[in-house]
Formats: C-alpha cells, sequence, structure tokens
C-alpha cells in the first residue's frame, strides 16, 4: 500500500477507536495527516470504503501476528497451545489496542446489519480469531488433553469468553488484567477431560 494511502488508513484507525466512525470527519483526518480531502477521498471513494479498508487491515493483522507467533512455537499439548492461543490475543489486544478497540465498538457492527460487505468484513475478523481457537483444541482432542466436544462451537464460547474480557477492559468496568489466571484456570476446568479443582475466592 502507497504511503501516504497508509498513513491515512493508519490516522482513520486511531480515530475510528477513540472518537468513533460518526464521530470523525474528514475534514479532521485531512487536518490530522496534512492532505487534502479530495486527496482521501482518492483513496478511499466514500468513508464507509475507509472503514472496509480499517477492518480488512485489522484482519490482515492479526493473521500476520498470529501465524509468526504460532509458527515459533512448539506446543506440547492442545491444552497448552489454547492457554498460548489465549495469552497472545490478550497480548495482541495490548499491542494493537486501536485496532480492536474499534472492532469493539457499537458503529461497525450497526452497519453490517444492513451492509453485507462491512459483515463481511467483521465476519472474516472474528472467523480468524476463532481458527486458532479452534485449531488448539482440535490438537487438544487428537492428543487427549482436551475433552471430545464440537470443535467450532467450543472454540466460539472459549473465544467469547476471552473476548468478554476485552469488551469490559475497553469500557473501563474491570482490571481484566488480574483475571487472567481466574481465566485459564476457567478454561482448564472447561476442557479437560477430568475435572479440577474450583477457582477459589
Amino acid at each position: 500500500m502507497a504511503g501516504k494511502k497508509l498513513e491515512i488508513l493508519h490516522a482513520a484507525t486511531i480515530l475510528f477507536a477513540q472518537k468513533g466512525y460518526n464521530e470523525t470527519s474528514i475534514a479532521e483526518l485531512a487536518r490530522i495527516t496534512g492532505v487534502a480531502e479530495g486527496t482521501i477521498f482518492y483513496h478511499f471513494k466514500t468513508k464507509i470504503d475507509l472503514l472496509l479498508a480499517i477492518l480488512d487491515d485489522v484482519k490482515e493483522h492479526v493473521i500476520r501476528e498470529f501465524d509468526q507467533y504460532m509458527g515459533s512455537q512448539s506446543f506440547p499439548s492442545g491444552m497448552t497451545m489454547l492457554e498460548e492461543v489465549i495469552a497472545f490475543f490478550l497480548y495482541l489486544v495490548g499491542h494493537s489496542t486501536e485496532h480492536f478497540m474499534l472492532i469493539q465498538r457499537h458503529y461497525p457492527h450497526e452497519l453490517a446489519r444492513h451492509n453485507s460487505e462491512c459483515r463481511r468484513h467483521l465476519e472474516g475478523i472474528y472467523n480468524t480469531l476463532v481458527d486458532f481457537f479452534e485449531g488448539a483444541i482440535r490438537k487438544g482432542q487428537d492428543d487427549g488433553s482436551i475433552r471430545p466436544a464440537p470443535t467450532r462451537k467450543t472454540a466460539l464460547i472459549i473465544f467469547s469468553m476471552v473476548n468478554g474480557l476485552v469488551w469490559l477492559r475497553f469500557n473501563d468496568l474491570y482490571d481484566t488484567g488480574s483475571l487472567h489466571q481466574e481465566l485459564i484456570t476457567a478454561c482448564r476446568h472447561m476442557m479437560s477431560l477430568a475435572p479440577i479443582n474450583p477457582i477459589q475466592e
């Protein structure tokens, strides 16, 4: 992607994440990036096209970061792999805050209700993330470290639980960093073949 187009994309990602899509004007984006509004519309025909390009960038970023991390690791079991997927997802959220803050906002999901392209992009992001959780669950079922269960549905449940903590964090409702060990323990309890000790208060 050309330098100026990439600069516009990154600036828009930050603004949409921090202020919101509706609250960000193209005039403000032009002022921040130092380009004319016409230049922005040259690269992105509409404001919605700009949002869709950001969502596509989020997906590619997630794939690139996860592939690099997973390819550099060796997991003794699927359960260990699942725990590492959870930990890396939370790490990625912390180091790519604007990407994940943006997709946690209301507007992209509201737009997806009547814009099939936006829905396709959002589904692509979430399906990509859930794929990594499902891969770990499949490995665990193959090696016996994770109990038999429908892999996709189980991956969706685990991901939803982890992503719920991200939502709490972005809305300043709880110090979710303090829940990491409890989260891992809960996942082990849900996924293990044999029951383990419950979480202690």
